[in-house]
């Protein structure tokens, strides 16, 4: 073979570089990172979803009625030590059944109203409300504080 033909061969052929002549890299290719956190980030955002799981529920909006006092209502409070009272007279839980349960067989059947002390824990007013439902009580209401004026939404 010529010069020619050899210089027009060689030229196309992989040419190696000695490692003295190569520059340095020293930055790192943070491209397949972001990539991998993407990915991750979107598994994420369709899983997390799927992994709580709600039941679809109506709730109860909240509504303030003025109650207005009837004789004939039942006043029951409960008091920051779990206390049941009457109107105005303490009752064991023995005796509220009791006494329940004969206001529930009368017709028309009365309304009970509980009214929980602030500081009660909320089990001592479950427990009164179950008391009712046992009895047969149809209609129970709690009794709070009104809010105060300009804070009630429209």
């Amino acid at each position: 073979m010529s010069d020619s033909e050899q210089s027009s061969v060689g030229s196309s052929a992989i040419q190696m570089v000695d490692e003295d002549e190569s520059p340095i890299n020293s930055s790192i290719n943070t491209t397949p990172l972001v990539d991998i956190m993407l990915v991750l980030l979107i598994i994420f955002l369709i899983t997390i979803p799927v992994a709580i799981g709600n039941i679809d529920v109506t709730l109860p909006e909240e509504r303030n009625v003025v109650v207005i006092p009837k004789v004939e209502n039942v006043n029951l409070s409960v008091s920051s030590d779990g206390s049941i009272y009457w109107n105005l007279t303490q009752v064991s839980e023995a005796q509220l059944a009791s006494r329940l349960a004969v206001e529930a067989r009368v017709v028309p059947q009365p309304e009970v109203h509980i009214r929980g002390d602030l500081m009660t824990e909320y089990w001592h007013v479950g427990r009164v409300v179950e008391l009712c439902q046992r009895s047969g009580i149809m209609k129970i209401g709690f009794i709070t504080k009104a809010p105060p004026r300009g804070l009630v939404e429209q």
